[in-house]
């Protein structure tokens, strides 16, 4: 795995303490993900673990225009990165596939076990405890409102997660669990929203008028 640390010290410069929802602890965690689902799987671990480290290599926010062709710009940015960390081309060219396969905006289906499971670990990092952190994060960051305090469940609006960080929830990340490719995913995912729900009927009852 010596390929893997070189890239490891090219790549960790490029994410920036500035933005926690992306970040190399964001990186740390997606990693130890994606090692815990390849165990007693079939997959090039090598070019599974470069995957995950250089898939947020260009990240837009949220409102950017350019946002779903992020992860096509980070597997062109990780390229001659892959090959001065020793990768050969043909293992570069499966690396960034699984970069550009990752991203939920693109809403590409997985074309190996290596790039199903960079696409489940990333997602997993979206829910649970650190998920409700993050998406706070990128909240703060887009300056929207937590909630609706009108209609926080958007029961008579339309939800709107470019305005209410809480909307989020539900344009997005309670539908992560059905959409994973392993079971064990899937797993962890069910229990990470579960979670989740707990929070937002805290919150809501914080929160009513």
């Amino acid at each position: 795995m010596i390929r893997v640390e070189n890239l490891k010290k090219l790549v960790k410069p490029f994410y920036s303490p500035d933005d926690p929802a992306h970040d190399w602890p964001h990186i740390e965690r997606v990693a130890a993900n994606a090692t815990m689902m390849a165990e007693g799987e079939p997959v090039d671990l090598a070019c599974l673990l470069a995957a995950v480290y250089c898939h947020d290599l260009v990240n837009l926010p949220k409102n950017h225009p350019d946002r779903s062709q992020a992860s096509r710009f980070a597997a062109e940015k990780a390229h001659p990165l892959l090959l001065e960390s020793g990768f050969t081309l043909e293992e570069s060219q499966k690396i960034q596939q699984a970069i550009v396969e990752h991203s939920f905006s693109k809403g590409l289906r997985p074309t190996s076990l290596e790039a199903a499971i960079v696409q489940d670990a990333d997602r997993l990092d979206t829910l649970g405890a650190i998920g409700i952190l993050r998406c706070a994060s990128v909240n703060t960051q887009m300056k929207t409102s937590f909630y609706d305090s009108i209609d926080p469940l958007a029961r008579e609006r339309e939800l709107d997660d470019k305005k209410f960080m809480l909307d989020h929830y539900f344009v997005k990340l309670f539908k992560i669990p059905e959409l994973m490719n392993t079971n064990k995913a899937k797993q962890e995912a069910e229990k990470r929203m579960a979670f989740m729900k707990v929070f937002l009927n805290t919150l809501l009852d914080e929160t009513r008028n």
